[in-house]
């Protein structure tokens, strides 16, 4: 506590005022936790100022909030990237992020608790962000921008925490999560110079070489890149207190009716929610998981017991293997390819479909996703035909991201879709029975086909990659299509 108070002052996060006439101070509070390295050992502990934001006054002490941090298929296509050119990749953490924002607004907080004593009746006023401000995120990120943008870095369009440097023939990238930076580039020297400009501009800590990051563990060889969460998994086996279980060998009950489930309400919903938001970040690595957990979230609002067995039972799946995790390939070739899935009419309750898509870059996967379509389709061809717009969207994105990383997708990507139907529908403008009442928006993935960007392709029903995010399946189909997939389990203590 001592050591956090010490970084305040000497970084002129306050000054000592009386509190003005009108004005209101906001409270603040200390917060404690054990930081842990990725095999479980204690890397330190740690003391944290954080003021009580919650009793803020919109237009009074804060305006805008959003700070943007990087997509999870940005960190995966930026590290796909970067091992296929055989790029190092480095990773650097800021100490005390938030306190370099400069606040634009007048904020005042109580003494922190314990060192009241020293200034009685006075407050400080807040100079710089202080954790738990609701603006400080945005300070911070417009701090580091600001930093970046003068060593002469462009930001992305396709993604705001993406920032590329082209200096003659030397390439840097850096991907930014709130305070963890991955930095890579085609040359050590110039990576390392600006490693030390980023130093001198804020209190940074090497970290080295990418292992950790973000609960997610990586580990690289010659042959590509392996990350997984399997700290994380079995920190929520232990947690739900299933280390002792025979596993599962699939998540989900392929005949399932929690839809329809009459059982008795949760007494204590909140774990129900506590451990469908931990699996949703599981599901970072685990797109295993994406559809049992897009089933399980229908019902944070209110679970039953049903909901709660079928979610310990994904608990189970994970204890068979927590290591499991996605292998970034380092050989292949640069084409995007994505799989797109409908099940027509899929939930019960309101009979919507469910998009599910998939993306591969090379061979690695990139992106996947399950969704239920926000609207009722009329037949399993519109169900797919919205499913084929809804990847295209993404199949865009990937594009215009690679741009960013240097990389110039001129080839057509693929589309692979097994519905002639909707593949008729998107490449011949005649079948106005079927499409009238679609919306305008859906149609763009007919433009993108008429361009060239992307070319669909037919592929069978046992050969589609995205039908496991669509509908529980069986133990073998599961299985087969885990490996098609591109799941592995190549866990190796870093």
């Amino acid at each position: 506590m001592g050591l956090e108070i010490d970084a305040q002052e000497e970084n002129h996060t306050w000054t000592i005022e009386d509190l003005p006439p009108g004005k209101r101070a906001i409270g603040s509070q200390w917060v404690y936790k054990v930081k842990h390295n990725s095999d479980g050992s204690v890397e330190r502990y740690k003391a944290r100022l954080v003021a009580l934001g919650n009793k803020q006054k919109e237009g009074e002490d804060y305006g805008e909030t959003f700070a943007p941090v990087a997509k999870m298929a940005t960190v995966r296509l930026f590290l796909d990237v970067a091992v296929k050119r055989n790029w190092e990749i480095h990773q650097m953490d800021v100490h005390n992020a938030f306190l370099h924002g400069d606040l634009r607004e007048e904020v005042y907080m109580k003494l922190p608790p314990g060192f009241e004593a020293s200034h009685p009746n006075k407050v400080c006023r807040l100079r710089k962000a202080l954790y738990g401000l609701k603006q400080a995120p945005r300070c911070w990120f417009e701090k580091l921008t600001t930093a970046l943008k003068r060593y002469g870095f462009q930001q992305s369009l396709a993604d705001y925490s993406l920032f590329t440097l082209v200096k003659g023939s030397v390439r840097i990238k850096i991907l930014i999560y709130v305070d963890d930076l991955i930095i890579t580039g085609n040359s050590q020297r110039a990576t390392q110079q600006f490693k030390e400009y980023l130093a001198s501009c804020f209190h940074m800590k090497d970290l080295g070489p990418l292992k950790y990051f973000l609960g997610i563990e990586v580990a690289r060889s010659t042959t590509g890149i392996y990350i997984c969460q399997r700290k994380y998994a079995l920190d929520i086996i232990s947690e739900t207190g299933l280390l002792g279980v025979k596993p599962a060998n699939f998540p989900l009950e392929q005949n399932h009716k929690l839809g329809l489930s009459t059982s008795p309400l949760l007494t204590d919903p909140q774990r129900y929610r506590r451990l469908v938001g931990r699996l949703i970040y599981l599901a970072v690595t685990r797109l295993d998981l994406a559809f049992s957990v897009h089933i399980l979230a229908r019902f944070m609002q209110e679970p039953r017991e049903d909901h709660w067995a079928a979610a310990l039972r994904v608990v189970r799946y994970l204890k068979a293997d927590p290591g499991q995790g996605v292998f970034l390939r380092r050989s292949g070739d640069f084409q995007i390819t994505g799989w797109c899935d409908s099940d027509w009419a899929g939930d019960p309750m309101s009979r919507r479909s469910v998009t599910g898509y998939f993306v591969q870059f090379g061979d690695s996967p990139i992106s996947w996703k399950t969704k239920k379509q926000d609207t009722v389709s009329k037949s399993s061809a519109e169900a797919e035909y919205r499913a084929m717009s809804f990847l295209a969207s993404e199949l865009l994105w990937l594009k215009q991201l690679l741009f960013s990383l240097g990389v110039s997708h001129v080839q057509p990507m693929i589309m692979c879709c097994d519905s002639k139907s909707a593949i008729y529908i998107a490449t011949n403008p005649v079948f106005h029975e079927r499409t009238k009442h679609i919306e305008i928006d859906y149609h763009f993935v007919r433009d993108e086909f008429v361009k060239g960007v992307i070319t669909p392709r037919h592929v069978g029903t046992t050969s589609q990659l995205a039908d496991i995010f669509t509908k529980p399946l069986g133990r073998d189909c599961f299985s087969a299509f885990r490996i098609k997939l591109g799941i592995r389990n190549l866990y190796a203590p870093t």
